[in-house]
């Protein structure tokens, strides 16, 4: 399986890399907008964990183009904020599977990407 993870943050993007890995599960990281949709037109991928606020970009954008692009991939969205807390994300994006608080501990993000990755 292989997964885009999407993350600004150097610290999460290495512990939740680490657990997907562990999980046999092939990761390829990007922290902006920009490299994910390098990536996204490069290589296909069964999910993306894309956190909903990047430094640079829109993560709505990345999410649109996966859509456009990789037809068949599933987006799990994580933030830290209360953006689309009401579940309308799921409104806006038709690719969207889940929408995880940032705070889910790593395991439970890996058993999640493992079951709509194995759709």
């Amino acid at each position: 399986m292989d997964v885009l993870l999407v993350e600004s943050r150097d610290e999460l993007g290495l512990l939740w890399h680490r657990h997907l890995e562990r999980a046999g599960i092939t990761v390829h990281r990007a922290r902006t907008q920009f490299a994910a949709t390098d990536l996204i037109s490069k290589r296909p991928f069964d999910v993306i964990v894309l956190d909903l606020v990047l430094e640079e970009g829109s993560a709505l954008a990345v999410a649109d183009f996966a859509s456009y692009r990789q037809t068949d991939c599933r987006v799990i969205f994580v933030t830290n904020t209360s953006f689309f807390s009401d579940g309308s994300i799921f409104n806006l994006c038709a690719n969207a599977c889940a929408f995880l608080p940032a705070a889910t501990k790593p395991e439970d993000l890996a058993a999640m990407v493992e079951h709509y990755g194995s759709r």
